[in-house]
């Protein structure tokens, strides 16, 4: 195998998030179409259609509103996956549903997010959405934030306007975790700052909003310094070229893996050395998230799917007391002794729920401490305890091995969500 150096395709994944008619589908539908990332009979189709419906423009939500109920209903209902790239980066957007009713489909699609885009009508400006919206993203550790105030050409592109809301939103972040913050005014319909500089908004001297996704820095994001390493599978060929390779699949979790690092296998806590990190069919000189790859190792240790690999004097202490932040996705409410299955990174066991401290209303951030139970799409701290101990971190420094689903057993339906706070 020839040895060479790791490259990765800088990727951002972004989730957006607004109320119903702030006019998230819109916008995703001018970002790929003046990228260039649509085909001409794609927007033929959008243009004949808005047509025949008797628009006078054309409806670039068409684009992204796939279900045939969002259509007819002109709101987002599922989490939507679009691909696009430009010169600059590749993207996947997380568009994710505005409703109350949809919290849960919201938190799947921001969670691997890097970046959050909430949208704001300019005529309205923040609404409790907006502000539930940031929450969410806060909770989630969502690292950047875009607060892209839209329908700017509806307000005469008042600067006023614009200002207004950037105070207001900025004074609301100041309470929640948000490490990196931009305000873009923009309009969608038009394409005003989305991806070319507005002329009718000589004012804003910030970066259009293509521009800042191109060039927000998401790789310091990643916890390089800590070693996880879930191992997902044990490869084993067993083909006359590679009659001896054993290799551990998974992916990169946090820290930089290189040949001759001592690692320790857990919960085994078996030490060996990394004998090489092979990518496909090459052999690479180092490893970091997000990547998948198989490391092998110099002994030949017992090692199997759910164990983690981690540096020596660096890994995480096995724990079966959980207490962490739990979004609850299912209409049969979460109770106090309730029985769950759990699965944290490539680990699976049973979970106890021991108690829940409170619900959170992310909308006014308060804590009500006298709910016993959590309802479809509400958020709380819950203490668990597993039946295995599991191999985590807090979720605010790992997202990876710091969350955890629930699943019911009865019906493999996966139930809730969770964010460690801490485990003991």
């Amino acid at each position: 195998m020839a040895t060479v150096k790791s490259e990765q395709m800088d990727l951002l994944r972004f989730a957006t998030a607004g109320s119903v008619d702030d006019g998230k589908s819109t916008l995703i539908g001018r970002l790929l179409l003046d990228s260039k990332s649509i085909f001409e009979d794609q927007l033929e189709a959008v243009e004949a259609t808005s047509q025949s419906k008797g628009y006078d423009y054309t409806d670039l939500a068409l684009l992204t509103d796939g279900l045939r109920s969002e259509r007819e209903q002109g709101i987002t209902i599922d989490v939507a996956y679009r691909y696009f790239a430009t010169p600059a980066r590749k993207f996947i957007i997380a568009d994710t549903p505005g409703h109350v009713q949809y919290t849960r489909n919201m938190v799947t699609g921001a969670s691997t997010a890097d970046l959050g885009l909430v949208l704001v009508d300019a005529r309205q400006g923040l609404t409790e959405q907006s502000r539930r919206h940031a929450v969410i993203l806060s909770l989630l550790r969502v690292p950047h934030l875009v607060l892209a105030v839209n329908k700017m050409d509806l307000v005469d592109f008042s600067q006023e306007v614009y200002e207004r809301i950037h105070a207001e939103f900025t004074a609301f972040a100041t309470k929640l975790n948000i490490p990196d913050l931009e305000v873009i005014p923009i309009s969608a319909l038009a394409g005003d700052n989305v991806v070319n500089r507005s002329e009718n908004m000589s004012w804003y001297s910030g970066p259009t909003l293509m521009h800042h996704l191109e060039h927000v820095h998401v790789a310091s994001d990643r916890d390089l310094v800590d070693v996880r390493f879930p191992v997902q599978y044990v490869v084993r060929p067993k083909s006359d070229e590679h009659h001896d390779y054993r290799g551990y699949g998974g992916m990169v979790a946090g820290g930089v893996l290189k040949p001759g690092d001592e690692v320790v296998v857990l919960p085994s806590g078996m030490t060996s050395k990394i004998a090489g990190i092979d990518l496909f069919d090459q052999e690479i000189t180092e490893a970091f998230p997000p990547m998948s790859v198989t490391v092998r190792l110099e002994d030949d240790v017992d090692v199997s799917r759910g164990d983690l690999i981690a540096r020596v004097n660096n890994a995480p202490k096995p724990s079966q007391d959980i207490d962490a932040m739990v979004c609850w996705m299912t209409n049969e409410p979460l109770r106090p002794r309730q029985k769950l299955a759990i699965k944290h990174t490539t680990r699976s066991a049973r979970a106890l729920v021991k108690d829940i401290q409170y619900r959170l209303d992310v909308n006014t951030l308060h804590r009500d401490q006298e709910t016993k139970e959590l309802g479809v799409n509400e958020i709380g701290r819950v203490q668990l305890r597993t039946t295995v101990p599991l191999l985590c971190d807090p979720y605010s420094k790992n997202r990876t091995t710091g969350s955890f689903i629930l699943i019911d057993e009865a019906t493999g339906v996966t139930v809730g969500a969770g964010m460690i706070n801490s485990a003991s």
